[in-house]
C-alpha cells in the first residue's frame, strides 16, 4: 500500500492523493486500510467533500470545518467543480471525443451494481464527456470529464457503451486484466474549484506507477 500524500493544505482545505486499495471510510465488512483512520491521526476535524472508490487512485478534496464543507459541497451540487479522470478501457475507440448521456439507476432494485442500460428504481441524470488519448491493441486510453456525480458514474457509463474500464471486477468481471493492471484502471487526475477565499484553484495527483507503465506499453505498441 502506497502512503497517502498531501498535495496541498491551508487553514481551510486539505487535498490528498489517495492510493488505490484504500477505502475512504471503513465499511464494517472488510479490513481495508481507511483514509479516515489516517486522517484522524493528523487532524482534529475534517470533512470529505466528495469520494472516490477504493480501487480508484487520485485527488481528493477535504474541508477542515463544517462551514468550509458546506461552501465546497454547494459547488459540487451546482456542477461548477471541474474533475478530470484518466482511465484505460477495453476496446479501441473510433471517435476522438464523445459524450455519454445516460441516466443511472440500480441494476437489481437497489442492490448490486449500478446500471445505465436497464436501470431500476429511481433513475438519475448522468453525463460524462470524454476524449481519447490513445488507442492500443484492443484497449484505449481516455480522459473523462464527469458533469454529474453519480455513484460509479464513469465505470457504469463506459460499461454501458461496451468499453468497460480495465480490471473492473464489478462491471467487467469476465474480462480479466490488461496492460499489467491488477486493480481498476481509473485515476482521479485533477479537481478545480473556488476556494473559500474566492481564488480559483486546481490540483493534480501525479499518475501512479501502474498508469505510467501502461502509458509506456501503449507507446511501444504504437
Amino acid at each position: 500500500m502506497e502512503e497517502v500524500k498531501i498535495i496541498y493544505e491551508d487553514d481551510d482545505i486539505i487535498v490528498v492523493d489517495k492510493p488505490a486499495g484504500m477505502i475512504v471510510y471503513p465499511d464494517l465488512k472488510h479490513d481495508y486500510p481507511a483514509l479516515s483512520h489516517w486522517l484522524e491521526k493528523k487532524y482534529k476535524e475534517f470533512h470529505f467533500v466528495h469520494r472516490i472508490d477504493r480501487e480508484t487512485s487520485g485527488v481528493l478534496l477535504l474541508a477542515k470545518s463544517e462551514k468550509v464543507h458546506e461552501f465546497l459541497k454547494a459547488q459540487f451540487q451546482d456542477r461548477t467543480v471541474k474533475k478530470i479522470y484518466r482511465a484505460f478501457v477495453y476496446g479501441a475507440l473510433k471517435d476522438e471525443r464523445g459524450t455519454i448521456n445516460r441516466a443511472i439507476g440500480s441494476a437489481r432494485g437497489g442492490k448490486g451494481p449500478r446500471s445505465a442500460t436497464r436501470p431500476h428504481g429511481t433513475e438519475r441524470e448522468a453525463i460524462t464527456m470524454w476524449r481519447r488519448v490513445a488507442n492500443g491493441d484492443g484497449v484505449a486510453y481516455i480522459e473523462a470529464f464527469p458533469q454529474t456525480g453519480r455513484t460509479h458514474q464513469i465505470r457504469v457509463h463506459f460499461s454501458a457503451i461496451q468499453h468497460p474500464i480495465i480490471a473492473d471486477v464489478l462491471y467487467a468481471p469476465q474480462r480479466g486484466g490488461a496492460l499489467g493492471f491488477e486493480r481498476l484502471a481509473l485515476h482521479a487526475l485533477s479537481v478545480a474549484f473556488t476556494h473559500p477565499n474566492g481564488k480559483e484553484m486546481k490540483f493534480e495527483a501525479p499518475l501512479p506507477a501502474d498508469f505510467v507503465a501502461a502509458e509506456q506499453k501503449l507507446k511501444e505498441a504504437n
